[in-house]
């Protein structure tokens, strides 16, 4: 591990106003969760801590909240576990906001033409056409959702009207235009990645549910200008944008985000972006990415933020995804400022205390890229009742130091989740439409997507092995 930046601190010594302190016992918090109560913040806190009266996470408590969760996830979905056939398709690793917990990135400015090392750098850059042509083939394997999260290269605009814009600063100081709103024009690169617009359109291909544009791109698509979030997702909405993915979230804590991303948008930023898109009718998820330099009562706090929020937006939060931090190959770890991701024990606390806590989403998503697959089965005992996604490629986990692979088929969802004795169903993106699979039917595949009938995403031969 190398030694810690001089700016950095430790996590340990790291001070916060918000600490998890409370005047609540974990005995009235556990019961207002038994009893189908709205918890309060300090209610998580005790749930999460399994009480502030004890030091660490005490077992026996830990196995009464998990299965308080447990029984609430069956009263509010019952035994099924969903999935969908869907795709990663992140268009570039390019970007400079230098958020300490990502190793996905790649600096911008080795993307440059003037880079004589350019063509060393391991990352990537897609144009609309070839992102067009990954989305095509996929639709021919049976997926029916695109789900696209990328870094913030500096040449990327809205639409061709932004372009207009950004490059009216470019003409006048191209400096001084970097400085401002973190533009150079696309001919600096080796890859063009055209605009929003393009690679939501591109990706648009037969009916294929898009996923996308996160509230930090969302706020990366409108800068220079005076336009409104609103502005910004009712033309890509207009592009072919179906639903909104609700990461970039972190902590939605600013004294957190201060730490680990300072160059995003803060917590009322993000919150505000989501709104937007809601109001212009696309769909949301939400997120947490925890394990890092927060607390418990950090936590909470953001659970807090996502069930006021989908009161705001009037339920347009699908599912709630909890993210364990990967920590190996990020600047964190590398810098000494943690030396590790969450226990076992806390993943399992914050699956289950966001089932109890989040009373108006009705789904919680157990993440097999973070956890594995036991642990992601684990999960699925703690409160979660979704089990993501095919994927067929998956990048940012990976180069963050993830060892669970990138492609799940049919036939191994439905071994998994019927060893658990739960019902496997296939899922829409927005949960309007299911089939429940039969696990003894032959061949195992999709059949909600367009272009979907049954067939295996990928024969056995041809699937991609970890970390490949």
């Amino acid at each position: 591990m190398a030694e810690p930046a001089s700016d950095v601190p430790r996590a340990d010594d790291l001070e916060y106003d918000c600490l998890p302190e409370t005047d609540q016992s974990f005995e009235n918090a556990l019961a207002k969760a038994h009893d189908g109560e709205r918890l309060t913040v300090d209610d998580a806190i005790e749930l999460l801590t399994t009480g502030t009266d004890v030091e660490g996470i005490d077992p026996g408590r830990k196995e009464r909240v998990l299965r308080a969760a447990d029984h609430r996830r069956q009263d509010v979905v019952g035994d099924e576990v969903t999935f969908v056939a869907n795709l990663n398709n992140n268009v570039t690793t390019a970007c400079n906001v230098g958020c300490l917990f990502c190793n996905f990135k790649d600096a911008a400015h080795t993307f440059e033409t003037a880079n004589e090392r350019s063509a060393e750098v391991p990352g990537f850059t897609k144009t609309p056409a070839e992102s067009r042509e990954i989305v095509t083939d996929a639709v021919t394997r049976g997926i029916y959702e695109v789900c696209s999260v990328s870094g913030l290269h500096p040449a990327f605009a809205l639409d061709d009207e932004h372009r207009e814009v950004l490059d009216g600063y470019a003409n006048e100081d191209p400096k001084a235009a970097y400085r401002r709103s973190n533009y150079k024009t696309p001919d600096t690169y080796a890859v063009d990645p055209g605009t929003y617009v393009e690679q939501v359109a591109a990706m648009a291909v037969d009916d294929v549910h898009v996923h996308s544009m996160t509230p930090e791109e969302a706020a990366h698509a409108r800068r220079g200008t005076e336009w409104s979030y609103e502005e910004v997702y009712r033309r890509l909405r207009d592009a072919g944008l179906d639903t909104v993915p609700g990461t970039a979230a972190e902590i939605l804590v600013d004294e957190v985000r201060e730490v680990i991303c300072p160059g995003k948008i803060d917590t009322q930023g993000w919150l505000d972006a989501m709104e937007a898109a809601a109001s212009v009718g696309l769909g949301l998820t939400a997120t947490i990415m925890y394990g890092h330099v927060e607390n418990e009562a950090h936590r909470a706090h953001h659970l807090k933020a996502v069930r006021d929020l989908q009161a705001r937006v009037d339920g347009a939060i699908t599912e709630f995804v909890p993210l364990s931090f990967v920590h190996q190959n990020t600047p964190l770890y590398e810098h000494g400022v943690v030396s590790g991701g969450a226990s076992r024990a806390e993943d399992e606390l914050m699956i289950a205390v966001s089932r109890l806590f989040l009373d108006n989403v009705d789904h919680i998503q157990s993440s097999w890229v973070k956890y594995g697959d036991e642990g992601g089965l684990k999960m699925l005992t703690c409160g979660a009742d979704d089990f993501m996604g095919t994927i067929l490629s998956e990048e940012i986990t990976k180069r963050a130091g993830g060892e669970f692979g990138e492609f799940r088929s049919f036939e191994d969802y439905v071994d998994l989740i019927t060893s658990i004795g739960r019902i496997p169903v296939e899922r829409s993106t927005d949960y309007e439409r299911r089939r429940v699979i039969d696990p003894d039917e032959s061949p195992i595949g999709p059949r909600l997507g367009p272009k979907a009938d049954g067939t295996p995403l990928l024969a056995e031969e041809s699937n991609p092995l970890p970390n490949d």
